[in-house]
């Protein structure tokens, strides 16, 4: 894996519950799903039972772990082994600003709402490769409230050329029912056709 043998490298972020299922993940290096799967599956054996509000580490064969609790989550980061962990823990506790504040809070639900939004923090927080941006808070807020803004200004303009498009179908329609209407009155108004019965003409029923 060429990300992995870089030095000072995130190989993916994560938010997990306690009991270690993921609910948002971001792989900023090449790895299988397999392997992504496999990694975070071993976290809570690894993690064992420690409870404490402060974030911890914990190193394998291959990889390093690090990890904080928020709430009832856990916001995980796997690294390569010779990753800056001082940056790693800065990067951790940026996201633990980060998270809720995208989310509107660290439930459950409220991440699984918003894993887009999440998705999209993440990026600006790490680079692809999995390294460190070093954006302040307030930056990461005003690019995704930029993002936020594109989005919705495309979703606008997407809809009114929609609208529009229905609306020139549905004038066509019309101005082709008014002319099959035109054409029906001038068939109905020809000789021999739609003039008042003769009188008498019921004789013989």
């Amino acid at each position: 894996n060429s990300c992995a043998k870089r030095r000072m490298v995130v190989l993916s972020c994560s938010i997990c519950t306690r009991m270690g299922k993921p609910l948002v993940s971001r792989q900023f290096c090449e790895m299988s799903r397999m392997r992504v799967e496999g990694l975070l599956a071993a976290f809570p054996k690894l993690m064992g039972t420690g409870r404490s509000k402060q974030h911890q580490f914990v190193d394998t064969d291959t990889v390093r772990y690090i990890y904080q609790p928020i709430e009832s989550l856990f916001i995980l980061l796997i690294t390569n082994r010779a990753s800056n962990i001082v940056e790693d823990l800065e990067t951790l506790r940026l996201l633990s600003k980060v998270v809720p504040d995208v989310a509107g809070g660290v439930t459950e639900e409220k991440v699984c709402d918003a894993v887009f939004e999440l998705i999209f923090a993440f990026d600006e927080v790490l680079t692809s490769g999995g390294y460190k941006e070093g954006l302040p808070l307030t930056t990461i807020k005003a690019n995704l409230e930029m993002e936020s803004h594109e989005e919705k200004l495309h979703m606008m303009i997407k809809q009114s050329k929609e609208d529009a498009a229905k609306d020139e179908m549905k004038r066509q329609a019309k101005a082709i029912k008014e002319r099959q209407m035109q054409m029906m009155k001038q068939q109905l108004g020809g000789p021999g056709m739609g003039g008042p019965p003769s009188a008498g003409g019921m004789q013989g029923f």
